[in-house]
């Protein structure tokens, strides 16, 4: 199966994973197997959709130009548009930040029947506060009086509310999936070069992009630790190789229709008697009108 393939181990070691695929395509040929793919997901949508019984949630991270708007772009763009929801969850609101940091994640889930896509997701709050503990101050926590009190006993508890976030998402009905594209710095340095010579692309720049990446490697180790931490059964992680965006988009399509296309349950409910039992009446009905 593709997914064990990209399946995180227990030991995580990002440094020692390439961000390259296993397997290379052009970019031609990449493109061909996942319009057969992203087809295959469409049905599936909607079968989803008429079965109202489950949801999807789709939860995308990486580095800044790790390549999840477009393979968001290119791996959904065959959905019908009523059946999909998509977050980008950017710096909290003052009213986000009123409540527990978890709220606006729940408010955001995909209903029954729909897919949802976390575009940065509910692991910000692991990932980017705990390089900028400061950033905690904004949530008034109790007991909290600085940075200083992120100290291991609170990441570790952070880690325990998402998986038990997560395990309850699952306990009713959603199937949830969580990718991190794995790009090097030596890529996200040629996309971040791409954004400032090409003139329609400069408004994607922004100069905190060339701060953070000076963290570089305090970002890998925090992700190193967020993922291992809630790397677990009921919600696993898997690693996509983020360099080629064409085949990242390729694996994360067929790592979904693979896991999705076992779901055997999901289909249309079955028209009830009287109704089935007429069907060729109100055909002709309908033809001699």
């Amino acid at each position: 199966m593709l997914s064990v393939d990209y399946k995180a181990g227990k030991d995580l070691k990002l440094s020692k994973l390439s961000t390259f695929p296993k397997r290379a395509l052009s970019k031609k040929e990449a493109a061909k197997e996942l319009d057969k793919v992203r087809r295959d997901l469409a049905d599936f949508q909607a079968r989803l959709y008429a079965h109202d019984k489950h949801a999807v949630l789709v939860c995308f991270q990486g580095m800044d130009t790790s390549g999840k708007d477009s393979l968001v772009r290119e791996v959904f763009k065959d959905f019908n548009v009523r059946g999909v929801i998509q977050h980008s969850f950017k710096v909290p609101t003052s009213l986000e930040l009123s409540h527990g940091y978890l709220w606006r994640h729940y408010m955001a889930l995909p209903p029954k029947g729909h897919f949802g896509i976390f575009n940065r997701t509910h692991y910000e709050n692991v990932l980017v506060t705990r390089v900028h503990p400061e950033y905690l101050m904004a949530e008034k926590l109790p007991e909290f009086n600085g940075p200083e009190d992120a100290n291991d006993k609170f990441w570790k508890m952070r880690y325990q509310q998402i998986n038990n976030f997560e395990k309850e998402l699952v306990q009713n009905g959603i199937f949830l999936f969580k990718f991190f594209l794995n790009l090097s710095k030596e890529e996200q340095k040629n996309r971040l070069l791409r954004r400032l010579k090409t003139p329609e692309k400069n408004w994607k720049f922004s100069k905190e992009d060339l701060k953070e990446r000076k963290l570089w490697d305090t970002y890998m180790q925090c992700y190193e630790e967020a993922i291992r931490h809630t790397n677990t059964d009921v919600a696993p992680w898997h690693i996509i190789p983020a360099d080629d965006k064409p085949v990242a988009r390729l694996i994360v399509a067929k790592i979904l229709f693979e896991a999705l296309s076992q779901k055997i349950g999901i289909r249309a409910p079955q028209l009830d008697d009287e109704i089935s039992g007429k069907i060729n009446q109100y055909i002709k009905e309908l033809e001699n009108e």
